[in-house]
């Protein structure tokens, strides 16, 4: 058997946290097995979806990686296709007209309520055998429900909960088709499911009880015999709280953990492990995914989200990467910044010195800006600790030693500055705080050498000839 599983958000939204764990299991499950996996945007809820929401839900699939197999898939361009099935189910006596009205079916729940019995429509238009419907009323149009079998039992074969067997009798005759003649949900994902010949459904636990209602729907379409998906219902993910994980948790779009700086490999490596393990092992390669994954050891309980642990994988992804892997998600930071166009070489060699330092990536653009913006100013209270009377004469020194210098590379900087510190017999420290001033505005920035070396010659002999000039007026009128 050939493995197909598939995404199928509803574009009403961003995807989020979930949606993004769901898609990813169904791909690894897919890569693993070397099968298919099918992107469907189920889009039949008219007033709810949006061309927004799509293509949040495509930019957020993108920058996971997370790729699809062939077209991607739109339920309202299938309107033909269920129009069809659904003439084929009415043909077979397998569905029926319903002109029972809203408030009607409501009463005939209540009814049902007091009787002490499950709350669900009576079958009123159902046809039975030697039964006779009522007459159809007129100007009103009807819905179409699926005759749901009145007895046995429907097992959904779950690979992360174990087979559920649901009594049919439990079950409504679901809607099928509005009034308006539009197709319901949860019948287009049964075509959908079938036509796509999807193999493995991987999708949140909130969906159990429609599975039943599919289930019977399909096994109409393609006989009791015929091929049916496995499931794999994955529970829900809780907040700190024990709460389903929402907004208030600072659950929010997947494109907005990008905003934040975290890396698509991390937050793909973090929803891994929200429920699934191999052994001990935390950090994950994509590659070392698609190897260990088993849906089938999806745990059963819900999964915390742990923003702090995100954290501590993201910066773990950040220091195990070749700094060139850093560079594409580094430029998106900058521009967001308004620094742009900055050459490959140079972002390798910012993110290789950066890259151990920062826990995210918007921390390292952040941290970086000092290399493209001109120094306006000098924090105050770094002023007061670091320079001192002497100190304009120290950067002067030097300004000249790295002047000197046939070669800018981090040995021979660390070395000329390391000669300054010697020759006025004071500390590195003496020096190398007031340099990082001169050349950043603050006391904070990669090592000496590292700093000069990014920064470049014509760069830094500027930056410190201001600063000795604004540094001996300080001084003078004090």
């Amino acid at each position: 058997m050939s493995v197909v599983t598939r995404f199928a958000p509803s574009p009403t939204g961003y995807l989020h946290i979930g949606g993004a764990r769901t898609a990813l299991y169904s791909w690894l499950h897919a890569r693993q097995h070397n099968g298919r996996f099918v992107l469907r945007i189920e889009d039949t809820d008219r007033e709810r979806s949006t061309d927004e929401a799509v293509q949040a839900i495509l930019d957020a699939m993108a920058w996971l990686d997370l790729e699809h197999d062939g077209e991607i898939y739109y339920q309202t361009k299938r309107f033909d296709r269920y129009a069809e099935v659904i003439d084929q189910l009415l043909a077979e006596g397998k569905a029926y007209y319903c002109y029972s009205s809203a408030d009607e079916v409501e009463a005939m729940r209540e009814a049902a309520r007091a009787r002490g019995e499950k709350p669900k429509y009576d079958g009123t238009w159902r046809p039975m055998p030697g039964k006779t419907l009522p007459e159809p009323p007129a100007g009103v149009d009807p819905v179409i429900r699926f005759a749901t079998p009145l007895d046995g039992v429907t097992v959904i074969p779950d690979l992360v909960k174990g087979d559920i067997t649901i009594a049919n009798s439990e079950l409504d005759d679901l809607i099928i088709a509005r009034a308006d003649g539009t197709p319901t949900y949860n019948f287009c994902v049964v075509v959908d499911d079938m036509d796509m010949g999807i193999t493995h459904v991987i999708r949140g636990d909130d969906h159990v009880n429609n599975t039943p209602r599919q289930i019977n729907i399909l096994k109409a379409l393609v006989g009791d015999d015929g091929p049916l998906p496995y499931y794999a219902h994955v529970p829900m993910i809780l907040g700190p709280d024990g709460k389903r994980l929402s907004k208030r948790h600072g659950a929010v779009g997947v494109m907005r953990y990008r905003d934040q700086g975290f890396l698509p490999s991390a937050l793909l490596n973090y929803l891994v492990r929200l429920g699934w393990a191999h052994g001990d092992q935390e950090i994950f390669t994509r590659e070392e995914m698609v190897a260990h994954f088993d849906i089938a050891n999806v745990q059963g309980g819900a999964s915390t989200f742990d923003p702090e642990k995100l954290l501590w994988v993201n910066q773990e992804h950040m220091k195990a990467a070749a700094p060139e892997a850093l560079i594409g998600e580094l430029a998106w930071h900058l521009a967001r910044h308004g620094v742009e166009n900055v050459a490959e070489d140079r972002l390798t060699a910012i993110a290789a010195v950066q890259q151990g330092r920062c826990k995210t990536m918007a921390e390292m653009a952040e941290q970086s800006l000092f290399l493209f913006r001109d120094v306006e100013d000098y924090e105050p209270k770094a002023v007061k600790k670091h320079i001192k009377t002497a100190t304009p004469d120290l950067l002067a020194q030097v300004r000249d030693a790295l002047a000197a210098l046939d070669a800018w590379d981090g040995e021979a900087l660390a070395a000329a500055v390391k000669g300054v510190a010697e020759g006025n017999e004071v500390g590195m420290g003496k020096v190398a705080q007031p340099i990082r001033i001169a050349l950043t505005g603050g006391p904070v920035s990669p090592s000496i050498d590292d700093t000069l070396e990014l920064l470049g010659r014509e760069t830094t002999l500027a930056r410190l000839d201001q600063a000795v000039a604004a540094f001996r007026e300080l001084k003078a009128g004090a």
